[in-house]
This record gives C-alpha cells, structure tokens and sequence, in this order.
C-alpha cells in the first residue's frame, strides 16, 4: 500500500506521543505538547446523535486532555455526501468528518475533498488492524480513511425464553434455523420479525447469506460489479431467501406486515412488553435498543447467536463501519491529522468501549474493556475474523442503488419480501438498476 506523509514534523511528534504514551516532544496529558496544537480547535462531523455522541464526545474529550485542542461535533444527518458537499460549497466545511459508507469515502476521495491520512495513522493500520480496514479505507492504495467504530452484521438475536418453551437451541446452519422458525412456528409465536419497511435491513439477509453461500471472492466481485446480478450465485442466494420469506407464518405479520415494520419496530416485537416473534436479524446495535428501551438484560433475556452457515458453507462475517477523513477545506488539517492519529490508538477506542455501544476493528483494544460478555463475544469475533470480514455490500454500493430509499437494492428487495416466487426476475431488475448506478 502507497504511504503518503501529509503532516507536519509536530504533528508527527504529538501523534507518537499520543500512541506510545511518550513524553519526548512535551506532555501531551497537561495539554502542553511542546507544539501549537494547544488552543488551536477542531469540527468533527458525524451521523451520531444521544448516547452515541454523547460516547464519542468523551472520546473527544480524552483528545482534548492529551493536546488541548478544543472539539466540537456537529450532526450530518443520515446523508453524509449531502452534508459534506454543502459544507464545502458553503465554506464551512468540517475538519474531520466519520463517514458510513466505503462508497461515500470513495466519492469523496476521486472529488478531491479529502487528504491522505499521515504515516504515523498507516502504520498504526498496518500494526493494529486486519488488511482489509486499511482496503476499505483506501482509494488507489492510498490511506484516506481511519475505521474507528465498526458494527457486526452477522448476528440473529432472540429471546431465550422463546426456545426455551421448545426445548430449541441456536441452529448453525442455515436449514436448522429454518426447522428451527417451523418448530416456533407451530408453537404458536412467529419465528422472525423482519423490518421490511427498512429496505437497508433486506440488504443485510441477502448479504449474508451471499457471502457464506458464494464465498468472499464473489461478494468482492459482486459489490463491484464485475460480476452481473444475474450471476448464477445470486439467484441461489435469493432463491435461498425466498424459503424464509415465501412462508407467512415464519413472518410476524407476514410480508404485508413486515413491510409496514420499520428497524426500532421490529426489535420491539420480540423483546418489547408483547412479544410477537421470537428472533429478529441485524447486527450488534440490537443490543443496545433490547437493553436501553426496553430493559432486558443481554446474555440472558436478549441474546444472540452467529448469522448460520449456508449449504456447508463458512460462517459469514458481514461488518460495517465510520471512517474518520480529513477535509481539505477544513479549518486546521494539522490539528484534525493529530486527531485521526489519536483515533487509531488504542486508547481512543478503549474510552468508548468500556462506555458499551461499541465495537472496534483495532486488535489492541483489550477484550477486558468491553462492558459485558455478550459485546466481549461479538468484538473478539470481529477480531478473529481478521481478513474474512466484508463491508457491507449496499454500503460500498453507488448510494443510488444501495442506499436509497424507494428505489434500487432496497426497493427491489422490498418488492422480493412482497413477492419471492421468481428469483431471476428479482435478479435481473437488480442488475438493471446496478448497471445504471454504476455506469456500466
């Protein structure tokens, strides 16, 4: 991977103390550097609101006591390109923007409103995380983004009083989840609640199932297109999503009432105060509205067991993540690259671990820093799963396709909920729409 230096000597300087906890170039924690970082003030922007920003933020203060530099956040709202492009066009834009999507990063990179991350932040890649953060937070083998908080998107959570009544047990396959829904099923309880009114949730089943089905060298060649969605393997992976989805009763509602059910909705309907199914996908986020909305306790009244292997296949480990940019029509890119280096420390990572919430890609975060068995579980997964890892693919997708609601990816497979008897019909509209929003 091409490294580029883009800042200062002091800069530099600070980001090693900060890293390595070294005192040659000042005393970072009295916030006197030995450098004109203190005082000095930085924006940072991202999509988190309540407990999420207020955890960042506490990271933020922690950047504050090591350098005395001042933070503030501002929200972006949930279109983060809209965001940075008004920004910029209004002369107001960010110093340090948290991007979501791996195709946003990569539009801002070939826009030329971003900067190569420093050297000190690519060694602490190459050190500390897997290869393929350091992949997907490039553009062209250069450096732009730094993966600070990542997310798991392969775990189906449930209600072990809900198995309990059938004497079940996790499955690990995907056929004895399956007999496991039928057994709910016929219980009386509806085995999945599915939010369909999210298209985005849609993506995450057929991702799964597509990486474990196809393997990690299809998922790459199908997230840029140079494999058609009319591919063979992606009508067998719809094909086998259209099992769960062509029977209503392993549906809560059934289509038309997934369809009417949004994320928060569909969490609630299995751990809420009247449970209506037994298990809901989506990633480790779940936990977080199980235990702060509606008070279970995670391990034992919330849990969650691996996404299931399809057709003998590998486990899929389908992930996410916010990658911290510099913009180069920031106020102060010095001080904004000594934040990002601070972001790949350990230390950065470990302040909001320890609050919950929170995953990081960064191997030397301690496993003893997470809050509780359940997240230690997910982030040592995360971890292991090294180089097998996959971004999401909707989110590495041109947002025309993947991130758009009422149209492209999520519509499609909306439509597919609705109606799952013709998978290749299914395919070949989502081959249309990615062929327009990829221009190819």
């Amino acid at each position: 991977m091409t490294r580029r230096r883009t800042t200062l000597v002091t800069t530099t300087c600070i980001g090693l103390s900060l890293a390595l906890g070294a005192t040659a170039c000042g005393s970072p924690a009295t916030g006197d550097s030995g450098n004109d970082l203190a005082g000095r003030s930085v924006t940072v922007a991202g999509v988190w609101s309540g407990s999420e920003q207020k955890n960042f933020q506490n990271v933020l203060d922690a950047f504050t006591d090591r350098t005395g530099v001042r933070t503030r956040f501002v929200s972006t709202g949930d279109d983060v390109s809209t965001f940075v492009g008004g920004s910029i066009r209004d002369g107001n834009a960010p110093d340090v923007v948290l991007v979501p999507q791996v195709g946003a990063l990569k539009q801002f990179a070939e826009k030329g409103w971003i900067t190569p991350l420093s050297e000190l932040t690519q060694q602490s890649v190459d050190a500390n995380y897997a290869d393929i953060w350091g992949h997907y937070g490039s553009v062209d083998d250069i450096l732009y983004g730094l993966y600070f908080k990542a997310t798991y998107k392969s775990t189906v959570w449930y209600s072990p009083e809900a198995l309990d009544k059938t004497g079940a047990q996790p499955p690990a396959t995907f056929e004895q989840m399956l007999t496991l829904a039928r057994t709910l099923s016929d219980s009386g309880l509806a085995p999945f609640s599915v939010a369909g009114q999210d298209g985005w949730t849609l993506t995450g089943w057929f991702e799964n199932i597509y990486l474990s089905q196809a393997g990690p060298a299809r998922y790459d060649a199908l997230a840029a297109h140079e494999i058609k969605w009319t591919d063979p393997t992606v009508v067998e992976a719809l094909t086998t999503l259209g099992e769960l989805f062509e029977d209503e009763e392993l549906i809560a509602g059934g289509p038309e009432g997934a369809l009417r059910t949004d994320f928060p909705e569909s969490v609630e309907k299995v751990f809420g105060p009247r449970p209506e199914a037994a298990m809901v996908y989506e990633g480790d986020f779940v936990a977080g509205i199980a235990k702060n909305q509606f008070g279970k306790q995670i391990g034992q009244e919330a849990a969650f067991f691996p996404f299931p292997a399809v057709d003998g296949r590998a486990e899929p480990v389908v992930s996410g993540g916010d990658a911290a940019v510099v913009l180069k029509d920031g106020k102060d890119p010095e001080a904004a690259m000594a934040l990002v280096e601070y972001l790949a420390t350990p230390e950065a990572a470990t302040v909001w671990a320890e609050a919950g919430g929170f995953l990081s890609p960064n191997r030397r975060v301690p496993m003893s820093a997470y809050p509780d068995v359940v997240t230690t579980s997910i982030a040592a997964s995360l971890v292991d799963a090294g180089d097998l890892v996959r971004f999401d693919m909707s989110d590495q997708a041109p947002a025309a396709f993947g991130g758009t609601e009422g149209a492209g990816e999520w519509k499609i497979l909306q439509d597919f909920l609705r109606d799952p008897s013709d998978p290749e019909k299914t395919a070949a509209e989502l081959e249309a729409a990615a062929a327009e929003a990829y221009g190819n």
